[in-house]
């Protein structure tokens, strides 16, 4: 096999509608993979759609056609040897043509398409052309044939087999790419080629044993007689771990199984190493040891998986089992990393990766309305420990189960499972987001009258294409859903069973609602704020952003998402009009949310199994539920997002209409420690004191009772609970922020320089809450080592600020840089000069 990448020379004219004249008679050199988005970046003819109010500006975009062209020079074909164009990725609908003969066309991003060109080369050269035309003209046409059925958003992505997000969605842009937006290759090869390659490798119940099957499918050239053939199978760095089997001339199959006694084990982050061992799968004939037809390169890790999803006395579970070991999730949703997909890099994958592991994550979950990522995330994921969930591609919508739209699911889902096989950090795979919720709530029935949705993708066709493909694997039919019920007799979104997505809070409730449910497993839920202000800045072109601006509206994608930032602030703060305060103030209150949430699921650990958080990530820079904003920066809820996640963790929490403190010890090893309990007043005066013995055994919660003295509260505006021991600690306030009797100025500051940054110290007079460094409002490459810091009177704590630039020491410490929860409190009363308004 010779594989030979067409990514060069390649040129993008548009060819049909409403295109600007500058553009419409110009043709423009190319990049592959690429959209016509991006090539028209870089040559100019565009503006950023990701700044400003660019992106409606580019809505011409969704209504044209556009052809890439190639002049494509190669050999011809021996006469023994096939020539193939492979197309790895083609967004969306397409119709490839060689000098003006049809080889195909395409309706499928999610697909690979092969061609078969050795009749059709010339000595002289050919012409390769890949005309796009608007996928949305086509969805809207397949939704008029096959009947409208629901969605959300504006377009029908649910008629197109085209990332979902695509035409928008409530965090990112309508942005209507196309293009090859993967690889394009030109294949040589004789006799037959390896068209998949399926290894399953497992771990016996003595957690030793490992088991490997490769499973072969091979493609034949068609040219002359069939040949018998081989199949070998090695692991490189276990030698005797090695196996072979022919291929009998007419078939096309063929499986090899392995046993690895003392197998080195994979395991997730948190819980131990990650050995990946180098497979090679070769292709020969028969009887010959030198002529290699093709191979396969892969690294793989043994591990078990399995989903449990039993009925017991609260409910139904929902527990991932690792190895034997059943792992509380502490998961993050995944989107596209960026919008524009094909300027992603292996190194922005391990980037975005590394601060899921940072985190103490140990699961991302694929969402459904995106794509099946590229190879790379796998790997990296592989690499690190993370743990994958992968969704089928449908989100949100339902889904005609006629064609020409199943023929495409199908196929595409048959090729995913088979190509993601390799990775040991895929574990579980689910057949899309929020459909079988929408069917039940949404008033799906009524508006579908009979037709169609989607039940039989998610009931039928995707389990028994994973018992054909990959029995390995778990599925689960839907996030949410109520495993072993019908629709109609359990809800999707029971909290007793299964999967939950817990959305009342934030479209409707505060955050502290997370206490009325205890589910099983929560795959969804968040909290919004704006991006970090150098990415708010930066996007609205603008030093002076306001909310009600042109530009703010279009990066704020959720129906009346402002207006929810502002009720959900209420609950605790007094709404600023200062729109630096404001952005403050809401980022702190989602920080807040999040380790809220997250608190209260690990302190029901092993009732509770786990929680995903939306969103790890953004495509492009706007106001959502991301703890990393779209320029990579991390918002202060990732720094809360890290100690709510941390191996062990103290947290005070409700039970029996009292206050507990709850033990997490989520590690290999015992925690036997004491646990400081005070009360305090906010100017130091210890008002109790208790000592409790923490006595947790590896991988368990405890549950302590609180003394009656830590608890009888004289002045709830001016106490505080607090938790120390080994390190970690727990606060706990008696009121809101807005009835707290907060020092306005509780801190003093000194700032020092050191070798790649700035130390910040601060020493606290009276009590200073969720301290905060917002660095980049004066050096946009900042990052600081830890944000959201309790400091009481008189201690201090010392920020590590890492720039490349120089910073003047007083703006470290200047009143929008070093902020906290006291004065966006206190200003509503007048004690400092700033405007304010209660809503409600």
């Amino acid at each position: 096999m010779e594989i030979e990448s067409l990514s060069h020379g390649w040129s993008l004219r548009a060819v049909a509608g409403a295109v600007p004249e500058r553009i419409a008679d110009t043709s423009i050199s190319a990049v592959v993979p690429g959209t016509v988005h991006t090539d028209l970046l870089a040559a100019g003819l565009i503006p950023d759609p990701y700044l400003g109010t660019n992106e409606e500006a580019l809505a011409w975009l969704h209504h044209s056609a556009w052809r890439y062209d190639l002049d494509l020079r190669t050999a011809p074909a021996a006469s023994d040897e096939r020539i193939d164009l492979a197309l790895h990725g083609v967004d969306t609908i397409a119709t490839i043509t060689l000098d003006g003969t049809e080889l195909g066309r395409t309706a499928n991003m999610h697909r690979t398409y092969r061609y078969d060109i050795r009749d059709l080369l010339s000595a002289g050269g050919n012409r390769l052309s890949v005309r796009f035309d608007p996928a949305l003209t086509y969805a809207e046409r397949i939704d008029e044939q096959l009947g409208t059925r629901p969605h959300t958003n504006t377009h029908p992505y649910n008629a197109v087999r085209k990332m979902a997000c695509s035409f928008g969605w409530d965090w990112g842009p309508d942005l209507q790419t196309a293009g090859l937006w993967r690889p394009v290759t030109l294949e040589r090869w004789r006799v037959a080629r390896l068209a998949s390659v399926r290894p399953l490798a497992t771990l016996d119940a003595d957690g030793r044993t490992g088991r490997l099957t490769v499973h072969a499918e091979i493609e034949r050239a068609g040219l002359g007689e069939d040949r018998e053939l081989e199949i070998r199978v090695r692991l490189s760095q276990i030698p005797e771990a090695s196996g072979h089997a022919r291929v009998p001339a007419g078939q096309n199959t063929a499986v090899i199984d392995l046993k690895v006694p003392d197998a080195p084990v994979w395991w997730p982050s948190g819980h131990g190493e990650q050995p990946l061992v180098p497979l090679t799968v070769e292709l020969a004939e028969a009887h010959s040891s030198t002529d290699l037809l093709d191979s396969f390169k892969r690294r793989i890790g043994f591990r078990s998986i399995r989903l449990y999803e039993t009925p017991d006395g609260d409910g139904t579970r929902f527990a991932l089992v690792v190895n034997g070991r059943p792992l509380f999730i502490k998961g993050l949703n995944w989107i596209p990393q960026d919008h524009l997909l094909t300027r992603l890099t292996r190194d922005d994958y391990t980037e975005a990766i590394n601060s899921a592991v940072a985190a103490h994550a140990n699961l991302l979950r694929v969402w459904g309305g995106g794509i099946y990522e590229s190879r790379d995330f796998y790997e990296v994921c592989d690499e690190r420990g993370l743990l994958v969930w992968q969704d089928f591609a449908l989100a949100c919508a339902a889904y005609a189960e006629e064609d020409p739209l199943r023929t495409e699911i199908l196929a595409e889902a048959r090729e995913n499972v088979s190509r993601l096989s390799p990775h040991p950090s895929l574990v579980v795979w689910n057949g899309g987001n929020e459909n079988l919720w929408g069917h039940e709530d949404w008033g799906w029935k009524e508006q579908l009258g009979g037709r169609t949705w989607g039940a039989r993708y998610y009931y039928e066709d995707f389990p028994a294409i994973l018992a054909e493909l990959d029995p390995s694997r778990p599925y689960h039919p839907g996030s949410p859903s109520s495993p072993g019920f019908p629709p109609e007799q359990v809800h999707p979104n029971d909290d007793r069973h299964g999967t939950r997505h817990e959305w009342d809070v934030w479209n409707r409730l505060d955050y502290r609602h997370h206490l009325d449910h205890i589910p099983r497993f929560c795959s969804e839920f968040g909290w919004q704020a704006p991006p970090n202000w150098a990415t708010l800045t930066r996007a609205m072109e603008t030093e002076q952003p306001a909310k009600g601006s042109p530009a703010f509206l279009i990066h704020q994608k959720a129906l009346d998402g402002t207006g929810k930032l502002d009720r959900g602030l209420a609950h605790h703060f007094d709404v600023p009009d200062d729109f630096t305060d404001w952005h403050w103030a809401t980022q702190l209150n989602q920080a807040r949310a999040t380790a809220f949430a997250i608190e209260h699921l690990r302190s029901w650990w092993p009732r509770t199994m786990g929680s995903i958080l939306w969103q790890l990530n953004d495509c492009w820079p706007v106001t959502s539920w991301a703890v990393i904003d779209g320029d990579g920066r991390f918002k202060p809820a990732w720094y809360a997002l890290r100690r709510a996640y941390a191996p062990r963790l103290l947290t005070f929490q409700p039970r029996d209409g009292g206050l507990r403190l709850v033990v997490v010890n989520d590690t290999d090893e015992p925690w036997q420690d004491t646990v400081r309990v005070r009360r305090l007043s906010f100017d130091g005066r210890q008002l109790a004191a208790e000592e409790l013995r923490i006595t947790t055994a590896h991988r368990e919660n405890r549950t302590l009772p609180l003394p009656d003295p830590l608890l009888a509260v004289g002045d709830p505006a001016r106490e505080v609970l607090v938790a120390d021991a080994d390190g970690l600690r727990a606060v706990y306030f008696f009121a809101e922020d807005r009835d707290l009797a907060y020092d306005p100025d509780p801190v003093e500051t000194t700032v020092s320089s050191y070798p790649g940054g700035y130390h910040v110290t601060i020493a606290a007079a009276s009590l200073a809450r969720d301290v905060t460094v917002l660095a980049d409002r004066v050096a946009p490459d900042a990052m600081v080592d830890d944000q959201l810091i309790t400091v009481l009177p008189g201690e201090q704590h010392t920020f590590f600020v890492c720039t490349d630039g120089l910073v003047d020491a007083d703006a470290l410490t200047g009143p929008q840089v070093l902020r906290h929860a006291n004065r966006i409190a206190l200003a509503d009363r007048g004690r400092i000069d700033a405007r304010r308004r209660r809503l409600g």
